[in-house]
């Protein structure tokens, strides 16, 4: 079917929606605009789906979430009857179209007989992770597009593992409905499942359950209670979701100064005081810089709008504000997660920390000062649930802390995604630390690279967008790996590793296989120590290339990451 086609069908369905049907008569004035809206499926894969909202089968829309509904229904009913009965959880955020968006998966599901657990209002990502496991939810859907701009959502499934979907499972989906007509699937009337026990709206009791379990992330009570009216912190959730159990989270640890940014407290749709809503941006943290001037406050952290990333910035001796990037944030956390527990003896023989393939060096050598050992997975945090699963299975580590350089976090496992509120929680904990000793946590940082070297670490994300633009991208990859470089900028290549392949080449080219899920990505490691790993983002049109340095100073670190950057972004035109 050409795209054409497939506008055709939806222009001639007699029960299109009134509102798509008023989108897509204004889509009509721009034809390049509507191929883009129907040239294609919105891809599913194990991170869900996540594309601009409209009309269109590329688009996300109450057809494209019916249709993935449709296919989760029916990898549930192949499950049996006991996953059937064990339902779904389904949360939302605050974007536009996301509750309208839970409550049609909760209608399609209700037409199979599933019930849905479905919340009274928005919530962050982890707290549906976290609802799986509670309730035992065979399945878990959440409605978010995470940190992207206010014109996209998403659908996100997780397994009862609390994980996100098994590879398999995303398959077996894909499968059921790529012949399913997605404007024709049965919907059950919302008030029938009501009256049917098929919808149950979950709330406090399930909130209530994660505050407690927050409590365990704490890991020293007795610094917070020293500091607690001594340390200013600015909280930011970035209009999104995060304030609600944020506050409650802070106040139950015990901090009293806590200045939350009134401006961005509550969810809107539109982002009405952001450009971009993503703490990785330094922009994001206008409105909280203002209010750390205005408090004097030692720390600012900002979590993006479904509350999974959390970012940071650190007040710096002028009084300005420093922003820390993931790799940093991961860095202070691992440090300060160890030595905690290593003075109060409870740091475990077997203890692991799991970070991702292109995420800092610098942890995993500040574990080594402990004897604590280091695993690597694929990006996307769901290998790093899988490894905290096969932990629990084995016994073999006990998990400590997993990170991803996209200031992504996890310090208890009773979620199994990256968890903002977690993470922000013991960041607040880390800057009473160094408060406590006369430090900020920019000084902290400082101390790190004297201590274990200047590991730095820059990564560029190019957007080539539609259909030219994934074509370029994997022009990007393909000659890449045809050319297969021998120097970048100057330094020897003296390993290749191809996790499309499974294969690890040596500057000799002699060739080793490594045992790890496949993924597009290629990462070289050079000769003065230095790495560079390439990949298509999963969720966006956009391909990353990751750097990491170590230098002897910040300076040289700097010029090595400006060197090399130079390089790749000359190798991507």
């Amino acid at each position: 079917m050409t795209w054409k086609d497939a506008y055709e069908q939806w222009k001639n369905f007699p029960d299109l929606d009134a509102q798509v049907r008023a989108e897509l008569e204004e889509l009509e004035k721009d034809e390049d605009a509507l191929q883009e809206a129907f040239y294609k499926e919105v891809n599913f894969g194990t991170a869900g789906m996540r594309d601009l909202m409209g009309p269109g089968t590329n688009r996300l829309n109450i057809y494209t979430v019916r249709q993935a509904t449709e296919g989760l229904a029916r990898v549930m009913e192949e499950y049996g009857q006991e996953a059937v009965d064990r339902g779904v959880a389904i949360a939302y955020d605050g974007r536009h179209h996301s509750l309208e968006f839970a409550q049609n998966a909760a209608r399609v599901l209700g037409q199979h007989g599933i019930k849905s657990y479905i919340f009274d209002g928005v919530r962050p990502t982890p707290e549906l992770s976290f609802t799986v496991r509670h309730l035992g939810t065979f399945t878990g859907i959440m409605i978010t597009a995470s940190h992207n701009n206010e014109y996209y959502n998403g659908y996100k499934v997780y397994g009862e593992d609390g994980g996100q979907m098994p590879p398999q499972d995303a398959d077996a989906l894909v499968n059921h409905v790529k012949d399913v007509d997605m404007l024709t699937i049965p919907l059950a009337d919302l008030e029938e499942i009501k009256a049917k026990g098929l919808y149950q709206v979950i709330g406090k009791e399930v909130d209530d359950a994660y505050l407690k379990n927050l409590e365990t992330v704490t890991v020293n009570p007795d610094i917070i209670d020293k500091m607690k009216d001594k340390v200013t912190i600015v909280y930011t959730p970035l209009q999104g979701t995060g304030q609600k159990l944020m506050e409650q989270a802070l106040d139950k640890a015990g901090f009293e100064n806590i200045v939350y940014v009134e401006e961005q407290k509550e969810p809107n749709g539109d982002f009405s005081t952001l450009d971009e809503p993503n703490p990785e941006y330094p922009e994001a943290f206008t409105y909280a810089i203002r209010y750390g001037k205005e408090n004097h406050a030692d720390l600012l952290i900002a979590t993006d709008p479904d509350a999974d990333r959390m970012g940071a910035a650190a007040l710096m001796p002028d009084g300005s504000y420093k922003i820390i990037s993931g790799n940093q944030i991961g860095a202070l956390l691992t440090h300060y997660i160890l030595t905690a527990r290593k003075e109060e003896g409870t740091l475990p023989a077997n203890g692991v920390i799991v970070k991702s393939i292109v995420s800092s060096d610098l942890p995993a050598k500040i574990a080594e000062s402990f004897d604590i050992a280091t695993e690597n997975t694929l990006t996307g945090f769901k290998f790093i649930a899988e490894k905290i699963q096969e932990y629990e299975e084995t016994g073999e580590h006990s998990f400590l802390f997993g990170f991803e350089e996209s200031y992504g976090y996890l310090i208890k496992p009773f979620a199994r995604d990256k968890d903002a509120v977690q993470a922000a929680l013991l960041f607040a904990e880390v800057g009473a630390f160094y408060k406590d000793q006369g430090k900020t946590v920019y000084d902290g940082l400082l101390d790190l690279y004297q201590d274990y070297g200047y590991y730095l670490e820059k990564t560029i994300s190019l957007k080539f967008e539609g259909q030219a633009g994934a074509k370029k991208i994997e022009s990007i990859m393909a000659n890449l790996r045809q050319e297969q470089p021998q120097e970048i900028g100057g330094q020897a290549v003296i390993l290749t590793e191809d996790f499309q392949t499974g294969e690890r080449v040596d500057a000799q080219g002699q060739v080793e296989h490594f045992d790890m899920s496949r993924s597009n990505v290629l990462k070289y490691q050079l000769e003065d120590g230095s790495w560079i790993a390439v990949r298509p983002s999963g969720t966006e049109p956009k391909i990353k290339f990751y750097i990491g340095v170590k230098a002897d100073s910040e300076d040289q670190a700097a010029q090595k990451v400006d060197q090399y950057r130079q390089v790749m972004q000359a190798l991507a035109k």
